[in-house]
């Protein structure tokens, strides 16, 4: 094991994210306000990190 942590490695797996993402965005009819635009900046930020942490490079 690698004495530091994997800075690519996600807290949360990609499905978690993309779940709070659609619970955030229930109705996309409906816009989001502020908050919830900064909310969802940041969920999709995570997202994208797991999904690139789940990437494996081919030998």
């Amino acid at each position: 094991m690698s004495p530091t942590p994997n800075p690519r490695a996600a807290a949360r797996p990609a499905a978690a994210g993309n779940e709070d993402i659609r619970a955030l965005w229930h109705d996309p009819r409906l816009g989001l306000n502020d908050a919830q635009r900064a909310a969802y900046g940041r969920l999709l930020a995570e997202w994208a990190a797991a999904v690139r942490a789940d990437v494996v490079t081919a030998v």
